[in-house]
């Protein structure tokens, strides 16, 4: 097993560094970066909505050579400063290196917008993020086991039917349009406002006491959690149902049965730690999933100040420090756990030798 995990490991590096790679050379040719924006806020054609005031704090900016028509007739001196003034005054590969070595002591630059750390920036709206896809997949994996055990059981009933069609729906309608739906409904829409439109907490509750804190903060969740959970509870509960009654009609449960043991003790000594094994080892997958993808319009539809929203302004921006920093970190957490997810296997199913694939 130490061999096999440092194997994974080392493979970290190389597929890192190829979608690092691969994401720095589609930006070279992506028209729009910070300095046409500010060329175009110079000569009156277009706006930016901010700039960089840190010296040198550019290193790292993977995008390409100023091209944009707007700079054709201003001082070639101020479109250099501008170049330098970004880093890009350099060529490709060099920036290409200078970002990767940064990037191997997690130094991500400094942002054009806010002139922060991108380090920081990240540190900041983590918290929100993880928060928000932990909840989600643990009520994803709270509703959708039981839900498909139930299934599995009662495989072909009536209430099979009926909880399907609950499930084809949930599955069908995305999660940012359920989230429009509960804003409308319950978030002073049109109807009543019972939840908070925006944020994770309200203003002035630093000052209060830690139950009335938590009460707050679970009273902002509940909705953008239930946009999540909505849309993403349809998948696992198939799955669920499947590996049950795959395992079910195995010949290890009619032996079971022939010598008399219950149906309770069958389903949950022997058929569900077989059956649970690919649900529980998809955990930290299914958190990633939800954490980097899901919850992106959730984040904007609620005003949640996590790293969906700041991915996405930045990309609008071209804030080329922020879109890289945290593609690095949302690649490197989703590899990380991919091999938390191959470990669990071996947790959940000691038979499980990944060595014996030699």
């Amino acid at each position: 097993m130490a061999s096999y995990l440092l194997r994974r490991l080392l493979l970290v590096i190389p597929t890192l560094f190829g979608i690092i790679a691969i994401n720095f050379a589609v930006v070279q040719f992506a028209p729009g970066g910070p300095v046409e924006q500010m060329v175009a806020e110079l000569k009156g054609r277009g706006a930016v909505t901010g700039r960089m005031t840190g010296a040198g704090a550019a290193e790292t900016m993977p995008s390409g050579d100023s091209s944009y028509r707007g700079a054709r007739g201003l001082d070639p001196h101020v479109l250099a400063d501008i170049k330098r003034m970004f880093g890009f005054d350099k060529p490709a590969p060099e920036r290409f290196v200078l970002m990767l070595r940064g990037y191997l002591t997690f130094d991500f630059g400094r942002s054009f917008f806010s002139d922060e750390p991108v380090l920081r920036l990240i540190e900041q709206k983590m918290p929100v993020s993880i928060s928000l896809g932990l909840w989600s997949t643990l009520l994803v994996y709270f509703v959708s086991i039981p839900l498909g055990i139930a299934k599995a059981v009662r495989d072909g009933s009536r209430f099979d039917v009926v909880s399907s069609a609950a499930v084809l729906i949930g599955y069908a309608v995305p999660g940012f349009l359920f989230a429009i739906l509960l804003v409308v409904l319950f978030a002073g829409g049109s109807f009543v406002q019972w939840f908070p439109l925006r944020g994770l907490h309200s203003a002035g509750s630093e000052s209060w006491g830690v139950p009335a804190r938590v009460a707050d903060y679970l009273w902002h969740i509940v909705l953008p959690t239930t946009a999540i959970v909505v849309g993403g509870f349809a998948g696992l509960t198939v799955l669920t149902k499947n590996c049950f009654l795959e395992e079910i009609r195995k010949q290890y449960v009619v032996t079971a049965r022939a010598k008399g043991a219950s149906e309770q003790r069958i389903l949950y000594r022997h058929v569900f730690r077989n059956a649970m094994l690919l649900i529980i080892a998809g955990f930290p997958s299914a958190f990633i999933g939800i954490l980097f993808s899901s919850a992106l319009l959730v984040e904007i539809i609620f005003s949640l100040d996590g790293l969906g929203l700041l991915g996405f302004e930045s990309a609008i921006r071209r804030d080329y420090p922020v879109m890289f920093g945290t593609l690095y970190v949302f690649t490197l957490l989703g590899l990380l756990m991919q091999i938390v997810g191959d470990m669990l296997y071996t947790v959940v199913d000691p038979r499980i030798d990944f060595e014996a694939r030699q």
